[in-house]
């Protein structure tokens, strides 16, 4: 069953001489439970897909189901709830709030939310992840892979339906991007997550269920399963 398709999704910028096309016509199907990578090289439009995605941005045409909801008929303060409700994100960059802890930044959007904090279940992915002996630390006490792995925290703590993760391991070495990478295919496995993530490094797109990559706006090789 597919908890996340596409159809026929355009994004289009300009028009005339300076139209691009960042999206071009994208089909696509994740079933519940997946990991796919999404491979594709700088200006591929591997970010565009994703940001449509998660509804962060709008496309010039076609459409994104979630969990069988059309999210862009949606108007925008009801996407926004959806989105904070259904999609989990984890970016290249962590986005933590500096002045805020390990726990604070992870219950942070169930708050913003209003939404009940399960405690135990935010207990049992902290433990996951390795991070229960860090979780006064503020994020200028964390290593880069420390802050990567609260990131996937606060995703998965609300309970969504999909994670979309952009470049995740983007800033992280070699070695700490293999564990982060495991963490995150580990705790898919285990909540019964949807996980989607972009990258350019097919040695780290490997470790995921299945691979599609993407160029010119076009997705050129539908893929078949990865190398676990």
């Amino acid at each position: 069953m597919a908890i996340l398709k596409t159809e026929n999704l355009k994004k289009y910028y300009g028009k005339d001489t300076t139209l691009v096309k960042a999206l071009n016509g994208v089909d696509l199907e994740v079933g519940k439970g997946e990991f796919l990578s999404i491979v594709g090289t700088s200006g591929s439009g591997k970010s565009t897909l994703l940001h449509m995605l998660g509804g962060l941005d709008r496309p010039t045409s076609g459409k994104v189901y979630v969990d069988g909801k059309d999210i862009f008929k949606l108007k925008d303060e009801e996407l926004t709830i959806f989105r904070r409700r259904k999609i989990g994100f984890v970016f290249q960059n962590y986005n933590l709030v500096p002045i805020l802890n390990v726990y604070e930044n992870i219950v942070l959007p169930m708050e913003l939310d209003g939404t009940r904090v399960d405690k135990k279940y935010v207990k049992e992915v902290i433990k996951t992840l390795g991070l229960q002996e860090k979780i006064y630390s503020l994020p200028s006490q964390l290593s880069g892979g420390q802050q990567q792995r609260v990131a996937i925290a606060r995703a998965l703590a609300a309970k969504p339906a999909i994670i979309l993760a952009d470049e995740p391991t983007g800033n992280l070495d070699s070695v700490t991007s293999q564990d982060v990478l495991s963490l995150m295919k580990i705790t898919s496995q285990r909540y019964g997550q949807t996980m989607v993530m972009i990258t350019h490094n097919e040695e780290i797109a490997q470790m995921s269920d299945r691979i599609i990559r993407i160029e010119d706006g076009k997705i050129t090789g539908k893929g078949g399963e990865a190398n676990a």
